[in-house]
């Protein structure tokens, strides 16, 4: 087994340019690609209707509901990237793409963006709990998360859904002993923060910018 942590072995929030022009697209969502591989350590599906989610609106062709506003709508497109793809020099930045599509009647490259945040900053919070509270177990940890970004957005039927896949989240030893894949646990510690660090400017920068233009709600 290797002797790195997990967040050594992919593209770390913290190395995501910021720019004056804003955060650099492409290397953003490959930093959001290696998040959604770290829930693949588990070994469990518990986590899917976030994993599942991230990869459509980074550039997959389907999503689940639990993260949009609309929870029994599926995208039939291509996500961030695709919009990246079509226009890189008007979209190399998130923020220039969402300007790009402000006079736009399909804006499906920001739709993706708010939904993408909006699944980022769940994960971020969590981990954030999970590592700033030593006492509490994993599924107390994404259940704060949950009613702190993606509560108020969902049904009653929704929320009975992720409710149910919170409460089937691994205990915490388990969780910490798959991400560290045999490193020291002060390593990980260490990596960890640095990575929920850059994660946690990008989700705020974004939510700031998304909101204050009124381009949508995170």
């Amino acid at each position: 087994m290797s002797s790195r942590p997990y967040f050594e072995t992919v593209k770390s929030f913290a190395d995501v340019p910021i720019t004056i022009h804003g955060v650099e697209t492409s290397i953003f969502l490959e930093a959001s690609e290696g998040l959604v591989q770290l829930f693949d350590l588990l070994g469990s599906g518990v986590f899917g209707f976030v994993q599942s989610d991230i990869r459509g609106n980074i550039g997959e062709s389907y999503h689940f509901p639990l993260l949009s506003t609309k929870p029994y709508s599926f995208s039939a497109t291509q996500g961030v990237r695709a919009r990246y793809q079509a226009d890189s020099s008007c979209c190399s930045t998130l923020e220039n793409l969402v300007r790009s599509e402000s006079s736009c009647e399909d804006r499906h490259g920001t739709g993706c963006l708010i939904r993408l945040t909006r699944g980022l900053t769940f994960l971020c919070r969590a981990l954030q709990h999970m590592q700033n509270d030593p006492s509490v177990e994993l599924h107390v940890c994404f259940k704060r998360s949950y009613d702190e970004v993606l509560r108020h957005h969902h049904t009653f039927f929704v929320r009975s859904l992720a409710a149910v896949a919170v409460r089937a989240a691994p205990y915490r030893h388990d969780f910490y002993a798959r991400i560290s894949q045999g490193a020291p646990a002060e390593k990980l510690d260490v990596e960890l923060a640095r990575w929920l660090c850059g994660l946690d400017v990008i989700v705020k920068r974004l939510k700031a910018f998304i909101e204050g233009g009124g381009y949508g709600r995170i």
